[in-house]
């Protein structure tokens, strides 16, 4: 830093105020010309540095508060010497700016699947409400005894509805008359157990269950291919912003938000209501069932600071 001093009598630059805070930043400069702090410290530095040069100067301000003009132009020209040595550092200094961008990822996966989910009921008629329920409830437990023998240990079998209600005749235009009552039991079976599905599926049949309502193949929510797809997902994300941080010539701060989703396309085996006769005609030949794969897409969007 050069300062250029004008001749005169008794200018600014015989001024001991002046002289002292200049030659306080000049010797400041002059020794952090080689390691200069760091940018984003400057200002903070500079003010720390002011504070101590009034400071150090007060008193001589106090000797000579005797001429209160002189007094207050010379620390008016103090301070107009430090701020506008603050201002020149502050200017000097590198800004870096911070940028979100949003990318998305998505990955598929083919898998097989690990768990069958049936669903099946015993309905019964019979003019007597008590009757249709009673007839049910036989039914019901010996399919329920059967299945748990067949699926095996692992298998979840609980009761999904249940309803009893009447029959009505709406025949000649006259008021609906009961003329009878139908109960319904639906159970749902769920078991890892792919290969006995068929079986699972003639056992039931025989021991009274006459309505297959659904048969769908899913995946565990623990199923590693779910956090495998989920990884690939992110992976492809990250890769995104990386490839933007690098066209931008900065790098990636850190990741702000992220949000995922999976959807899985499953197979299923839909059956229409078939009566009890027609399944017990079909008894003699086992069920064939064929699970096939599941299709697992996971979607990943993350919002990333970049700085340039």
């Amino acid at each position: 830093m050069r300062v250029r001093w004008r001749s005169g009598t008794k200018s600014d630059h015989d001024d001991p105020l002046i002289v002292s805070a200049v030659h306080f930043f000049l010797q400041r400069d002059r020794a952090k010309s080689n390691t200069p702090p760091a940018s984003h410290l400057l200002p903070a530095v500079l003010l720390v540095e002011l504070k101590i040069v009034l400071r150090c100067l007060t008193p001589q301000l106090i000797q000579q508060s005797g001429d209160y003009e002189a007094m207050t132009s010379k620390f008016m020209a103090t301070i107009a010497v430090c701020l506008s040595l603050l201002s020149a550092s502050a200017c000097a200094r590198k800004s870096n700016h911070a940028t979100r961008v949003t990318v998305a990822g998505e990955a598929t996966r083919n898998v097989e699947p690990d768990t069958a989910v049936l669903v099946l009921a015993v309905i019964t008629q019979s003019a007597q409400a008590i009757t249709a329920q009673q007839q049910n409830a036989r039914k019901s437990d010996a399919v329920i005894a059967t299945v748990k023998a067949i699926a095996g240990p692992n298998a979840e079998i609980k009761t999904s509805d249940y309803t009893l209600q009447p029959q009505y005749d709406y025949r000649d235009n006259r008021l609906p008359k009961i003329i009878g009552y139908n109960a319904r039991n639906s159970v749902i079976v769920t078991t890892p157990e792919l290969r006995n599905v068929g079986a699972v599926i003639d056992a039931a049949s025989n021991a009274g269950a006459n309505s297959i309502d659904s048969l769908s193949f899913v995946l565990k929510q623990t199923s590693p291919a779910r956090s495998e797809a989920l990884g690939d997902a992110t992976q492809q994300a990250m890769n995104k912003a990386r490839a933007i941080a690098e066209a931008l010539g900065g790098h990636i701060l850190r990741v702000v938000e992220e949000n995922e989703g999976s959807t899985i396309g499953s197979t299923a085996e839909s059956y229409d209501r078939m009566s009890y006769a027609k399944l017990s005609a079909t008894r003699p030949i086992a069920t064939p069932i064929a699970a096939g794969q599941l299709t697992i897409q996971s979607n990943v969007q993350l919002i990333v600071e970049i700085e340039s």
